[in-house]
C-alpha cells in the first residue's frame, strides 16, 4: 500500500462537512424544501459527530438560522451544495496525520456553469483546517468512489472512464493515481452506475461498502426499468470479485430506488444506498413510501452496531442525489490535537 491510506468511512471521525443550497435554478419551485431537507440531514448528523456547514458568506445566517444550535456554518465562495464531490477527500499517512486530496472537479463533466468556486472549496477548506493538500489534475469526484479502508475500492466504468472526465488517463493511469493518492490495491470495476441522473453514474447510487468484504447493494425488480439489466451485470461482476485481501464479497440488497412527487410536480428518485455512516449512526434517505420501513431494517442490519435514522430526502433526490452526496467525513487524526474549522482558523 502507498504512503496514504483512504480510511473506511465507518472509521472515527472528527465530524462531518456540508454545504447549503445555493443554486437556486436547480431546486426551482422546490428550493426551500431542499434547504430543509438539507438542515434536517445536518441536525441529525449532528447528534452523532460535530457538523461544519459551508454557505456563502451572505448566506451565513439563513444557515445558522435553519440548521439551529451545535452546527457550525462558515462562510466560503461555493457555486453549489454537493460537497461530497466538489469537497476534499481525505486520507491518513501511516503515522494518522490526515492529508486532504484535491481532486479536480469538472461539474459532472461540465454539466453546470459557473463551478469555478466548487474546483477551489477544497483548497480553501484545508487552508482553513490547517491540514496538508495534495493536488492532482486528475477529476474524481466522491460519490463515484466506494472503500473499504483495506485497500479495495469500487467504481463505475460509466463514470470514471467517461471522455467528460479524464480524456487523457487510461484505466491504468486512472488507478495508478488512486494507488498514489488513497492507497488503493484493487479496483473493482462495475460496468453502471444508474441509467438516469447527471452524475454519469456514480457508485454511491448502486452500492456501498458497509464492511470489509461485505457491499449493499441497491435492487431493480423491474424487468422493463432500464435499471434492471444493469444493476444485474453489477452483481455479476461483484459476485464474481474478490478484495485486496482475497475476500469474495458478501452481498445484501436494499429495497429499489423509490419515485416520488416533489414540489413542482416533477418526479425524483430516492435510493437507499445514498446514506452517511456517522460516528455510531447511519443517515439514510427516505422517500415516504412504505418500502422506508424494510430499507432501514437492511441497513440496520448491515450496521448492527449503529443507530440507523430515516431523514427524508425526496427534493434532494430531485437535485440528484442523497444524503452521501451532500456530505463528506472528516476521519479522525491518530496524532496531534486536531484543529476546527472555524471563520477565524
Amino acid at each position: 500500500m502507498g504512503t496514504l491510506r483512504m480510511p473506511a468511512e465507518w472509521d472515527a471521525h472528527e465530524g462531518c462537512l456540508m454545504a447549503w443550497p445555493t443554486r437556486m435554478e436547480l431546486w426551482g419551485e422546490a428550493y426551500q424544501q431542499a434547504k430543509d431537507e438539507y438542515a434536517a440531514v445536518a441536525r441529525a448528523v449532528a447528534a452523532f459527530e460535530p457538523v461544519t456547514m459551508v454557505a456563502l458568506p451572505d448566506q451565513v445566517g439563513e444557515a445558522r438560522a435553519a440548521c439551529g444550535k451545535g452546527i457550525d456554518v462558515v462562510g466560503l465562495p461555493i457555486d453549489d451544495s454537493w460537497l461530497r464531490d466538489s469537497g476534499p477527500i481525505f486520507a491518513l499517512t501511516p503515522d494518522g496525520h490526515r492529508v486532504g486530496v484535491d481532486f479536480t472537479f469538472n461539474s459532472w463533466g461540465e454539466r453546470y456553469f459557473p463551478y469555478d468556486s466548487d474546483d477551489k472549496v477544497s483548497r480553501r477548506i484545508l487552508s482553513l483546517l490547517g491540514i496538508e493538500r495534495r493536488a492532482t489534475t486528475m477529476v474524481l469526484e466522491g460519490g463515484a468512489i466506494t472503500v473499504d479502508g483495506e485497500g479495495t475500492l469500487i467504481t463505475t466504468e460509466q463514470c470514471l472512464l467517461n471522455p467528460n472526465r479524464n480524456p487523457h488517463l487510461e484505466r491504468a493511469d486512472i488507478e495508478a493515481e488512486l494507488a498514489a493518492l488513497l492507497g488503493i490495491e484493487k479496483v473493482i470495476w462495475l460496468p453502471y452506475g444508474h441509467a438516469s441522473g447527471v452524475t454519469d453514474g456514480h457508485v454511491d447510487g448502486v452500492c456501498v461498502f458497509t464492511g470489509p468484504g461485505r457491499v449493499l447493494v441497491d435492487s431493480c425488480d423491474d424487468p422493463a426499468s432500464p435499471d434492471y439489466a444493469r444493476l444485474r451485470a453489477n452483481r455479476a461482476v461483484l459476485e464474481a470479485s474478490t478484495d485486496a485481501r482475497g475476500r469474495r464479497l458478501e452481498l445484501l440488497e436494499v429495497p429499489p430506488q423509490q419515485s416520488v412527487d416533489v414540489a413542482d410536480g416533477q418526479q425524483a428518485r430516492v435510493g437507499y444506498v445514498n446514506f452517511y455512516v456517522a460516528n455510531g449512526g447511519v443517515i439514510v434517505p427516505i422517500a415516504g413510501t412504505d418500502e422506508d420501513a424494510r430499507a432501514l431494517q437492511v441497513v440496520a442490519a448491515a450496521f448492527p452496531d449503529r443507530q440507523v435514522v430515516g431523514v427524508t430526502a425526496r427534493v434532494i433526490g430531485h437535485g440528484g442525489g442523497g444524503i452521501h452526496c451532500i456530505t463528506q467525513q472528516l476521519p479522525a487524526q491518530r496524532t496531534a490535537e486536531p484543529r476546527t474549522l472555524t471563520e477565524e482558523a
